[in-house]
């Protein structure tokens, strides 16, 4: 028997509602992954724990939720966010990312989304300096050396995107990142578990 208790809501909008346009590329910090985690060892050195703040950004067609991705070549994909720097709000910190990486660059300050960013959907820990990374913290580990936190991120009734052209936007559906982490990763491929909590109003 299903639990009575009513799940949150969350609307989305549909797919045709928003545009997707192209800017000028931006290239990661890192020229490779052996470097990543080398600055990661030198920034732990210097300022603790790395946090990362990322969005669930969600979307329909015809019914059935989608999760916006950045691809980046033909087999990487991530949710779009970014680093927090030491002392900054991590939701301030992923407004900024959402702003730098998919809206139009403009001479104003005003960004063309209005980010509204709400729950808090998940936190993956990493514990050492490498890949491995687990959604809780192992109990041997007593300094983690970084903390993802993947937040919900309400999008507008529509909105033009402008994306680095090193980049794709892709609106990957939860069947296809449903058990799927060989191609999504732990991260991505968990999350149609998570969106379960939620209830879906198609707009």
């Amino acid at each position: 028997m299903c639990d009575n208790k009513k799940p949150s809501t969350v609307y989305l909008p549909p797919l045709t509602n928003f545009t997707f346009g192209s800017k000028e590329p931006q290239y990661e910090k890192d020229p490779s992954v052996s470097a990543r985690f080398k600055r990661l060892r030198n920034e732990f050195g210097m300022w603790g724990m790395r946090q990362t703040s990322e969005a669930l950004l969600l979307l329909h067609e015809h019914n059935l939720p989608h999760v916006l991705l950045l691809q980046l070549g033909t087999a990487f994909f991530k949710l779009p966010g970014g680093e927090v720097r030491p002392g900054q709000d991590p939701k301030e910190s992923l407004k900024e990312s959402l702003t730098n990486l998919l809206c139009k660059e403009t001479d104003g300050t005003t960004p063309d989304i209005d980010w509204k960013v709400s729950d808090v959907v998940c936190q993956w820990w990493r514990p050492s300096f490498e890949p491995p990374q687990y959604p809780y913290i192992p109990p041997h580990v007593s300094c983690p050396k970084e903390c993802r936190t993947i937040y919900l991120v309400d999008l507008p009734d529509k909105a033009t995107f402008a994306v680095p052209r090193n980049y794709r936007l892709v609106a990957a559906p939860l069947f296809e990142l449903y058990d799927n982490a060989s191609s999504y990763g732990p991260v991505i491929s968990s999350l149609p578990q998570l969106i379960s909590r939620y209830n879906p109003i198609y707009m």
